[in-house]
């Protein structure tokens, strides 16, 4: 392994070490054994093929939510309007999912996916838009375009798209048509594989592609991409489009593959753990897939590990909060770890959200 390779690795690896070892301290603290809890967490979200499946249901919408926030930070950005982007994502693949009726899954699935993906690419475009032409921070913006879609997503799943058949009182659409559902193999969702196939699609769109290159070009230096000839306002806009489209995806697959439907307040928090995602896969796309695994391991193992061993539930947000800290923050785990002579690259990620 080279070295580069090596230290890139570490420093997630390390942040997960320490954020279960404080967790199993806090976990004792409470007159629980850490080595039960955590047994019971990989139990609960490895034992079986329904265990695997949750398993699976929840990594899928964090590696979409992480490829969108990773993508945008290629470009210098930081999209944390992940949240209302699944939204937009999730109620208007919903919408194409019960609204169409008589059509061929072949048509119907793939014309939902597309509708979340491409309803939450405008919905991310208007942040890069207004970032190209005025200049507006994309994390003012998108923070509050969360709160406008979450209002916006209410009103249409308690109004105009309100499931109303019996006595519902919950403001949710009615349940999709068979032929959009996304099928599940065994214990393995389709959602998971697309969310794969995504993440590589990124991987070599930002790899090995003019496009790619001139969006990591503007995240390094904006002013030498512009001189050497790119057109700043149109990657940013473009690439926060991408991201919202990414965003959007993790939302059209929970409605489409997990929920059968929109409901309000259901996948609230699964676009801001992007953010978490993100940065333990240190922005790489196909980073992004072992560590949404990662965490989606410890959300389906939560409720096992809280039965068997008698803790919080909090616990395990706890822990993901503690890896987040030691990931954004790597001074702390090179003084730890005693790291010596980090090259400014390796820096980049702590520092570098809001650059210009």
């Amino acid at each position: 392994m080279n070295k580069k390779l090596f230290r890139s690795c570490v420093t997630p690896v390390a942040a997960v070490a320490l954020g279960l070892i404080i967790g199993a301290i806090l976990i004792a603290s409470q007159g629980s054994s850490p080595i039960t809890a955590y047994q019971a967490m990989l139990v609960g979200g490895l034992r079986d093929s329904d265990a695997l499946l949750r398993t699976f249901q929840k990594a899928t919408p964090l590696i979409f939510g992480g490829l969108a926030v990773a993508f945008a930070f290629k470009a210098g950005l930081f999209n944390i309007g992940g949240q209302g982007q699944l939204l937009i994502g999730a109620v208007f693949a919903a919408g194409v999912g019960f609204g169409l009726d008589g059509l061929p899954m072949a048509i119907h699935l793939p014309l939902a996916l597309i509708a979340g993906g491409l309803a939450a690419a405008i919905w991310g475009g208007i942040a890069g838009a207004l970032k190209a032409t005025s200049g507006a921070h994309e994390v003012i913006v998108t923070i509050m375009l969360n709160f406008v879609a979450g209002n916006l997503t209410d009103w249409l799943s308690s109004s105009p798209w309100k499931d109303n058949s019996g006595d519902r009182i919950i403001a949710r659409t009615p349940p999709i048509e068979p032929s959009a559902e996304i099928p599940t193999w065994g214990a393995l969702p389709v959602g998971f594989l697309l969310a794969i196939l995504v993440a590589i699609i990124c991987w070599f769109v930002l790899e090995r592609t003019t496009f790619g290159f001139q969006v990591k070009s503007v995240g390094f230096n904006k002013d030498a991409a512009r001189y050497s000839g790119i057109r700043i306002g149109v990657i940013t806009a473009a690439t926060m489009a991408i991201s919202g489209m990414l965003a959007g995806f993790g939302g059209a697959v929970e409605s489409l593959g997990v929920d059968g439907r929109f409901e309000a307040g259901v996948n609230v928090g699964l676009g801001f753990e992007g953010i978490t995602i993100a940065l333990l896969a240190r922005a790489n796309p196909i980073g992004v897939i072992p560590a949404g695994l990662l965490v989606g391991l410890m959300q389906a193992g939560a409720s096992r590990m809280q039965f068997k061993a008698d803790v919080a539930p909090e616990i395990i947000d706890v822990i993901q909060a503690l890896i987040l800290f030691f990931v954004a923050a790597p001074t702390i785990l090179r003084w730890i770890l005693r790291f010596q002579n980090q090259t400014d690259e390796d820096l980049k990620l702590g520092v570098g959200w809001g650059n210009k």
